[in-house]
């Protein structure tokens, strides 16, 4: 069955409820996310500007959804406590988080013992779902996808000396590794330079004098927000010309680098689920939406995989036989999780459907395999960005 995400000013598949439904009980989730930079706190006002849409169209068959949003602030820690105040205090029907695949990874450990399902909006760790819960989804494109789309092209349109320079955090671990690897594969190379550093850090200048004497092709940066723009801007500042490609992981779609990072921004490749720059009618609709309600004029793949996390979510709920009575919640879960398993060629924001199916396994819970390719054209905070190519990749890549 092929369901297709309409964006409209309420909910887009919300499920009008007849006048003399009786309100039954209550649908509660928990949503753990890094919410300590504006555009995620706005992410996190969307989620619940949504929610209280689909409530004030009658709620989910009757039942009102409770959502309880805490910010997690990247850190492994908090996470896992969220996640558990969640699970045991707060006995939510489903778990969303996180942003961080560093937050997200042991939040499954969580949610699995719990017996409540996960289901992810941004982080791209293909450990994830390698784990084996039956509890976990992902929205997002797993990095195994993504490492095989920026191989071939570093590989085909750029050169095969490449440098790495890559935080602690675990998706940025996961991204370079998985980047090298592929770059074997594909290409019979190994990294030219080799450098993991800490998920802060500030001066990359010392890394970036030595990868300048060893006249590379590419440098691969991957961490976060504010590392990543320092990183790139820095490498400007030791000499490395722009005959040098810079290619990064999919936080650079995140609007925030571009404005940071400023000019050093040009040029600089990545893959992510969305663009701005998307003409499909949709993308252009929600990037309206987004501007007009919460000020972001360059809207990135973080807030489109939230509208269809939400999306998703609220398909799954109106399909699951639930009561939203305490005594049935254990039963309510299994079935929240079975109505997430069951969605199919969910058509939204993302470039290529997403679909889930109910093994415990990353061919069933990697839901979204489409990586568009996207190179930035100009940085700033009116920085502009062309999709290069869209690419579906095989269910199975990266598991071999």
């Amino acid at each position: 069955m092929k369901v297709i995400s309409k964006l409209g000013i309420a909910a887009a598949v919300a499920v009008s409820v007849a006048a003399s439904a009786v309100y039954a009980g209550e649908i509660r989730i928990g949503a753990t996310m890094r919410m300590i930079s504006e555009n995620g706190q706005k992410y996190g006002q969307m989620m619940q500007d949504e929610f209280d849409a689909i409530n004030a169209a009658g709620g989910i068959n009757g039942h009102m959804i409770q959502l309880a949003l805490l910010n997690d602030e990247c850190k492994s820690d908090k996470g896992v406590a969220n996640a558990n105040k969640f699970a045991y205090q707060d006995n939510v029907h489903l778990v969303i988080g996180s942003t961080c695949s560093s937050v997200s990874l042991p939040i499954v450990d969580v949610t699995a013992q719990a017996g409540v399902a996960q289901i992810i909006p941004h982080s791209t760790n293909h450990a994830i779902t390698q784990k084996g819960s039956e509890w976990v989804f992902r929205v997002p494109i797993s990095a195994r996808y993504y490492k095989g789309v920026v191989a071939k092209y570093i590989g085909d349109s750029i050169g095969t000396k490449v440098a790495y320079v890559f935080a602690s955090d675990a998706a940025a671990v996961s991204d370079a590794e998985g980047l090298k690897e592929q770059m074997m594969q594909q290409f019979g190379v190994e990294p030219a330079y080799w450098a993991q550093v800490q998920e802060k850090e500030i001066d990359f200048r010392s890394h970036m004098l030595k990868i300048k004497a060893l006249d590379v092709d590419a440098i691969f940066v991957a961490s976060l927000q504010e590392p990543m723009a320092r990183a790139l801007v820095q490498s400007y500042e030791v000499g490395i010309g722009e005959d040098v490609r810079r290619v990064a992981n999919s936080v650079a779609s995140n609007a925030p680098v571009p404005g940071m990072a400023g000019d050093a921004i040009k040029g600089v490749f990545y893959t992510a689920a969305y663009s701005d720059s998307d003409d499909r009618p949709i993308a252009k609709k929600f990037n309206a939406m987004v501007k007009e309600r919460y000020g972001i004029n360059k809207v990135d793949h973080d807030f489109s995989q939230a509208w269809d996390l939400i999306r998703i979510v609220e398909i799954a709920l109106n399909n699951a036989e639930i009561s939203g009575q305490d005594a049935d919640l254990t039963a309510d879960r299994i079935a929240i999780r079975d109505a997430i398993a069951s969605v199919q060629n969910y058509e939204g924001l993302a470039s290529g459907p997403i679909s889930f199916c109910a093994d415990p396994t990353p061919q069933c819970r990697d839901g979204n395999r489409t990586v568009v390719l996207i190179g930035y054209e100009k940085g700033g905070a009116d920085f502009e960005v062309g999709i290069l190519d869209r690419v579906t990749m095989p269910v199975d890549f990266g598991l071999e």
